[in-house]
């Protein structure tokens, strides 16, 4: 009996002691080389992405990160749908604007809550501008044709009842490309981001149509301030195959979500690298401090701001019937939830 005794007590020490080795192991990432497709990394729109890689959260968390820049988010998206890249870093909304195509994909962690985008006219034409019907037949620089700052053109000239043909789209990228086109007369208007957009209002350059930097300039534009926005998004197929490099790639983003929520300006700007300042630090940090409410507090997504976004997106694309999406699965806030008991104390 007491040989008995002393058997259970040892198996119950080895147990013990083995269990967190188990546990260690069962969440190491199953493919821990991660290749991460951006479309334009210096815009504020993934600061998140650029803190998680520059502080070494990825790397903490068991991970090598490859991020590949593109000139926007719509050529990152082909990233990985031609299979180069894995996730994406960009615009949600692509979860469900890419359904009708059969393509299944699925976000896991947010970057930002509004969107950020400006729509902003050339000097010249802004003194003629009363509603989006004075677009009609203007050169609209975006980040990339199919990319979200494209729709926001569309989403504009839908509200006056006009097409996406009604103007001429014109890829300008996302940072000197911009400031590029505005001064140099190639386009009229742009659909961008900051710090570029920034930069062209310190210059007197352009006069700003529409501003979902805040919650009141996204609720002006859309009806609604919950517009989920940057996020990391993936196949569904790479989602259910890698779930412990999916929980890695959360865990770094929520750890720079939250360094950006306790963070000063200044801390930021010595963070990113100094081109991304496009050679006008002033500019870049008045603009963190007016949309560091952009960026998500925890990185999660919220019902509401997916009805949003479904609603907004098949307003102005047919091939987006609301009843035929399966909105539940274009995002799972599972993997931010373990993030969050981790490293929001």
């Amino acid at each position: 009996m007491k040989l008995l005794r002393s058997l259970v007590v040892a198996a119950c020490a080895i147990l013990a002691i083995s269990l967190p080795f188990a546990a260690q192991a069962q969440g190491k990432p199953e493919k821990p080389k991660v290749s991460i497709a951006v479309g334009g990394k210096a815009a504020f729109y993934y600061l998140p992405l650029t803190i998680a890689e520059r502080l070494g959260y990825f790397k903490d968390e068991g991970l090598d990160v490859e991020i590949s820049d593109f000139d926007g988010g719509s050529k990152a998206l082909q990233a990985v749908v031609g299979g180069s890249a894995d996730v994406v870093s960009g615009a949600w909304e692509n979860t469900i604007d890419q359904q009708p195509k059969g393509l299944q994909l699925q976000g896991f962690v947010l970057q930002g809550r509004y969107p950020m985008i400006c729509v902003a006219l050339a000097k010249a034409k802004a003194a003629s501008y009363k509603s989006p019907k004075d677009l009609k037949g203007l050169k609209i620089g975006v980040s990339a044709p199919g990319s979200s700052t494209n729709r926001m053109v569309l989403h504009l000239l839908a509200k006056d009842g006009l097409k996406g043909d009604d103007v001429s789209i014109i890829g300008v990228g996302t940072s000197a490309g911009v400031i590029a086109a505005i001064t140099s007369g190639q386009v009229d208007a742009v659909s961008n981001l900051d710090p570029a957009i920034a930069i062209l209002e310190n210059m007197g350059a352009v006069v700003l149509i529409a501003n979902t930097r805040t919650a009141k300039g996204t609720e002006e534009v859309f009806g609604s301030a919950d517009m989920p926005a940057g996020a990391l998004y993936a196949p569904l197929s790479f989602v259910q195959k890698n779930p412990n490099t999916v929980q890695a790639l959360t865990n770094a983003m929520v750890r720079a979500l939250v360094w950006l929520q306790k963070s000063t300006p200044d801390q930021v700007v010595a963070t990113v690298p100094p081109e991304y300042l496009l050679g006008n630090r002033d500019a870049y940090l008045s603009s963190y401090v007016r949309l560091k409410d952009a960026f998500s507090p925890d990185g999660s997504f919220t019902e509401t701001g997916a009805q949003n976004t479904l609603k907004y997106l098949a307003a102005f694309n047919p091939a987006i019937k609301p009843a035929e999406i399966k909105l539940g699965q274009t995002f799972d806030n599972s993997y931010v939830q373990k993030a969050l008991a981790k490293y929001k104390k």
